[in-house]
């Protein structure tokens, strides 16, 4: 895989540290971001888990994000998801460009500054860059990813594994079933869940299914479009797994008929897909229900129980 300048992804090892400084962001900034002066920094939308900032410098704007609560891990997989997504040229996504500690506590990521346009990206050609980057993106490795990254702030375990119902069953539905039977002791869900995850085979017959490169977080929040009205998709939750779960934050991100129409001219439909997709809304039903409360059992419990009908299970 080719390297981004001051971001080597080939060998997927940890960023290099910033060095401790009263401002390490500055420090980069003022240094391997090539601008001798920072005319302005403005605070704008950073979601509710981190803080957000502009740098306005003679050389360009940067994009900076902050979370003092926390190590640069977290940022560290967000920066290898997006220098994996950028580094397959099919969709625009903010290049990332420096991860490191701040004084006392606290992690930083600075990124490219995309300036956005008016209006969300066209559905048709969004539908169409998705599923270039998914058909370029490709794992020899299997299923998962170099790091385990968050969803939301749900940790997101990545553990490398070679088929994708054993990967899908223990890293994402297990997972958020177990972690909803220790939050809330809803031991109904957990046990109806894993016998879903026990049956759930027959929804995968007579489909090759291929490790995809996903965003994983893909929901009306993280796309925007660029100046010139091209797709940006940001925030990921990036790893290789089956291309349809790309469809799970469906639900939240307004997906419509052009927009499928051309993502399936790319990535062509699979038997089953229609069968599929209500299991990947099932993970992110349980992790907001694992995030937000019981305002998304109901959901999640429906799922299920058709599911179980469905199977005879």
């Amino acid at each position: 895989m080719p390297c981004i300048p001051g971001l080597c992804f080939t060998k997927r090892r940890p960023f290099a540290m910033a060095a401790l400084s009263d401002d390490p962001i500055q420090e980069w900034i003022l240094t391997e971001g090539k601008a001798t002066q920072i005319t302005r920094i403005h605070p704008i939308g950073g979601g509710c888990i981190n803080l957000a900032n502009r740098y306005d410098t003679d050389a360009g704007s940067f994009f900076v994000k902050t979370n003092r609560s926390i190590g640069p891990s977290m940022f560290e997989a967000e920066a290898i998801g997006l220098g994996a997504m950028y580094e397959t040229g099919a969709i625009r996504v903010p290049k990332p460009f420096k991860v490191g500690p701040l004084r006392n506590s606290g992690s930083f990521i600075i990124m490219e500054f995309i300036e956005f346009g008016a209006s969300r990206s066209n559905q048709s050609v969004l539908g169409r860059k998705l599923a270039e980057m998914h058909k370029a993106g490709k794992s020899i490795k299997g299923f998962g990813f170099p790091v385990d990254n968050t969803i939301g702030s749900t940790p997101q375990i990545n553990t490398w594994c070679s088929d994708w119902i054993q990967f899908y069953g223990e890293h994402r539905l297990g997972y958020q079933l177990k972690l909803a039977q220790d939050q809330y002791g809803d031991s109904t869900i957990y046990q109806k869940g894993q016998r879903l995850i026990k049956n759930m085979e027959p929804l995968f017959e007579n489909i090759v299914i291929e490790p995809c490169l996903l965003h994983g977080d893909l929901w009306s929040g993280n796309i925007s479009s660029d100046k010139n009205g091209e797709p940006v998709i940001l925030d990921p939750a990036c790893y290789y797994g089956h291309n349809e779960a790309e469809f799970g934050m469906s639900w939240c991100a307004g997906f419509g008929e052009s927009f499928y129409s051309s993502y399936f001219e790319v990535m062509p439909k699979q038997p089953g897909f229609e069968k599929r997709r209500d299991l990947y809304l099932l993970y992110h039903y349980l992790n907001h229900y694992n995030l937000f409360g019981s305002g998304y059992r109901s959901s999640s419990m429906s799922i299920i129980d058709d599911y179980l009908r469905m199977l005879k299970v």
